[in-house]
């Protein structure tokens, strides 16, 4: 595409202020209209940054709009992606791409009928720490690649979101919300999974919110809340990921790569920016520098190289098929967990390219 790709927004809740914000930051897009459920939202989200506020059909319609950025609830997520290929468009969503497997390669069969691209969060591993610790695996900066430790420990959405029970049911939860940042990254790094172990349970059953209009209003957790899940994967590295919302007042991330000669600690992979530390053998930590891509370090990384694959009829780097993949792995564990046994995961994918590091800049940690 020679001029900006023009991004029609459809669902305008937390989330799309954000990809809003970004987008000045980015020069292959830009987002033009908005279209959600409730008009009250889109015709705010509209006012505040310039937009064109309209109905999700008239959206659909419209022979100028290029690309969908779906950042509706995860139950709709397959349904209006769909109706986005069937009109002409590329798509851009956000985690998960579908609820379910099925749902998830029905989209990309449609999309490969109709010669069209879909792309989905998470991106963040495109940003400069996880692509300098797939800069420092590749190159053997600790050695054979062994094991990943991750954990995602924080309490629910009920305590800032003002609709948290889309996080609390069927698609979502800790390994379909915020799991895909996780599986995303490790699979990025180390390649696809091949065979998962999991655990799973519910502490807290009925949550209460406590911000927003619905303030006071309880509601039920239908999904597990705290998940456990060992994984294996093709080449025979090990990887062990918790993740739970049953960890009250509190969030914290950790992920490590071990190896045979060294251990990576990286940041949080639901964050931009953050330190990569390395260490070799049983010496001390150190920072490792990395190329940032300024601005670019947001959400719409992945959108921005979505444009550039269609450009280059490539697959993005964010690809539908990275996200088939990780529902399946997701879907797995949570199989696992109701069986009592190991499953093998169906589906596999290739490792994305790398990010070339075009008009990056060297972070260097402090002195």
């Amino acid at each position: 595409m020679s001029s900006p790709a023009r991004v029609g927004l459809i669902g305008c809740g937390v989330i799309s202020h954000e990809y809003v914000e970004n987008a000045a930051a980015f020069d292959r897009f830009e987002i033009v209209a908005c279209s959600d459920q409730d008009s009250v939202r889109s015709e705010a989200l509209a006012r505040e940054h310039g937009l064109e506020a309209t109905t999700t059909d008239e959206l659909l319609r419209c022979a100028e709009i290029d690309i969908v950025l779906n950042l509706t609830p995860p139950v709709v997520h397959a349904a209006v992606t769909g109706a986005a290929l069937e009109a002409g468009k590329h798509v851009y969503s956000e985690k998960p791409l579908a609820m379910s497997v099925g749902d998830a390669t029905a989209l990309l069969a449609l999309a490969d009928a109709r010669g069209l691209r879909i792309a989905c969060a998470p991106d963040i591993f495109l940003g400069g720490a996880l692509q300098e610790a797939r800069a420092l695996v590749d190159g053997g900066a600790i050695g054979r690649p062994l094991a990943v430790s991750a954990t995602m420990l924080a309490g629910g959405q009920e305590a800032w979101h003002p609709d948290p029970d889309i996080f609390f049911r069927d698609g979502a939860g800790p390994l379909l919300d915020m799991g895909p940042y996780y599986l995303t990254a490790i699979v990025s790094l180390l390649g696809p999974v091949a065979r998962v172990a999991g655990l799973s349970s519910t502490l807290v059953h009925e949550r209460t919110i406590e911000v927003g209009p619905r303030r006071g209003e309880r509601f039920p957790a239908e999904t597990p809340t705290h998940t456990t899940a060992a994984m294996e994967l093709d080449g025979g590295v090990t990887a062990t990921l918790i993740a739970t919302f049953e960890a009250p007042h509190h969030y914290s991330s950790t992920f490590l790569v071990l190896g045979s000669e060294g251990t990576l600690s990286l940041p949080d992979p639901n964050s931009f920016g953050e330190p990569v530390r390395a260490r070799h053998g049983r010496g001390d930590w150190h920072e490792v520098p990395y190329r940032s891509r300024g601005a670019r370090e947001a959400r719409g990384i992945g959108l921005h190289d979505l444009v550039g694959a269609i450009s280059a009829r490539r697959e993005p780097r964010a690809s539908g098929r990275l996200a088939l993949h990780v529902i399946d792995v997701a879907r797995s564990i949570l199989r696992s967990a109701e069986a009592g046994e190991t499953l093998a995961v169906a589906s596999t994918v290739a490792r994305p390219e790398p990010l070339p590091v075009e008009e990056a800049i060297v972070v260097r940690p402090p002195a």
